[in-house]
């Protein structure tokens, strides 16, 4: 891959006609196929959108998932889908979780998160699906957006449910990490570029502590310690990347402050400081990490550690999903020149620091700004190779 390789992190907005035929199709009022013609229409879409603007890597906008975890109660054996209301009828805290829903203006239903609600083992590829699609629309590269083994983990347990079939959450994770490797495994059959997974909630374990809370689902079983938590996701995701790195595939950890609102303020703020051991131990090709906004904190939180400089490709978030705001071409490229202080131009990557779209029905940008926003990153991109490289 070239320097200032651009990718996106995941989800984008879908359309009206796609969100209206999947209620037809749960109703059973259209076909399996119907719905996947329209499936394909909109993926389409998406690629030549990021096609146009000058993308290296396509994903596919996630377009059938409810959010960024939700989808993979579909395709694991144990697991079903409940919303955040159903969720709270099994929780002692409920006025905690309920004050938080009200903090980020998100009603209780339209949360919907996979629960263990059996033993849990690998049914069907988490995104192969996906990924067939995108073989057959493009040449360029792919990426794969998938939930990491600590986010699952963790999101997945609610102790009075999943508690009659695993004797801890720490049980079950060897099965999420086990369902992961499968998945790794038929990745790279398909001749997917990058899989990237997706650990937003370790921000809230270093952060939560002494700020609102910004991941509702990811919540139910977090540890009063948040250091023997950071430990616990630490395992997880070094055994992933460890198995991964015999693969031959390249792997990217994402890691963001939340992505549910446009409202700066309610989102957690805090350096990457205390996340560089995890980092470290897991090493991924590819740390895409938010930094466009203050909230991310300093470079140096992250890039005084020799070890992210010789061995990680950093994935540098350049531009905010949740603002209308389009970046300037200067704002993008000052902002990649501050990580050359650090790295050189083949360990710098550009992407935004989120998805554009957290959930199918409440996306934070609309298609016009979005592809504003990509064909701005296009030209820093062209500028900063035309100087660097």
């Amino acid at each position: 891959m070239k320097p200032f390789t651009t990718s996106l992190l995941g989800s984008m907005p879908r359309s009206q006609a796609l969100l209206m035929a999947r209620k037809k199709h749960a109703l059973g009022k259209i076909t399996t196929a119907e719905l996947e013609q329209i499936v394909v229409r909109e993926t389409k879409h998406i690629v030549e959108l990021q096609q146009h603007t000058g993308i290296d890597i396509i994903t596919s906008g996630e377009l059938l998932r409810d959010n960024y975890l939700s989808f993979i109660a579909q395709k694991i054996q144990g697991a079903t889908l409940m919303s955040m209301s159903e969720m709270l009828d099994h929780i002692k805290e409920k006025q905690i979780f309920e004050s938080m829903l009200e903090t980020l203006d998100v009603p209780a239903l339209s949360i919907k998160n996979a629960i263990c609600v059996g033993k849990i083992s690998y049914k069907q590829s988490l995104v192969a699906d996906e990924m067939l699609l995108l073989k057959n629309l493009t040449k360029q590269p792919i990426k794969a957006t998938l939930p990491g083994p600590y986010l699952m983990a963790r999101s997945m347990w609610l102790s009075p449910v999943s508690g009659q079939h695993y004797s801890s959450k720490e049980e079950m994770a060897k099965d999420v990490v086990a369902i992961l490797k499968y998945e790794i495994d038929h990745l790279c059959e398909l001749g997917v570029s990058v899989v990237q997974f997706d650990e937003p909630v370790l921000t809230e374990v270093i952060f939560s502590h002494h700020q609102t809370r910004s991941f509702m689902c990811a919540a139910l079983s977090e540890k009063q310690d948040f250091a023997a938590e950071l430990q616990f996701a630490k395992s997880l995701i070094t055994q992933i990347f460890e198995y991964a790195r015999n693969k031959n595939i390249k792997t990217a950890l994402h890691v963001c402050r939340g992505n549910w609102s446009k409202d700066e303020s309610v989102l957690l703020r805090g350096p990457y400081t205390s996340l560089v051991d995890l980092f470290e131990s897991a090493l991924p090709d590819i740390l895409m990490l938010e930094f466009s906004t203050p909230r991310a904190g300093e470079l140096s939180s992250l890039l005084e550690s020799e070890i992210l400089r010789q061995k990680c490709i950093l994935g540098l978030g350049v531009i905010n999903p949740r603002s209308d705001e389009v970046e300037t071409v200067d704002q993008i490229v000052q902002r990649a020149e501050k990580a050359l202080n650090y790295l050189p131009p083949e360990k710098i990557w550009l992407n935004p620091d989120c998805g554009f779209a957290t959930f199918s029905n409440r996306p934070l940008n609309g298609l016009d700004i979005i592809e504003a926003k990509l064909k701005v990153l296009n030209e820093a991109k062209s500028i900063l190779r035309e100087r660097y490289v």
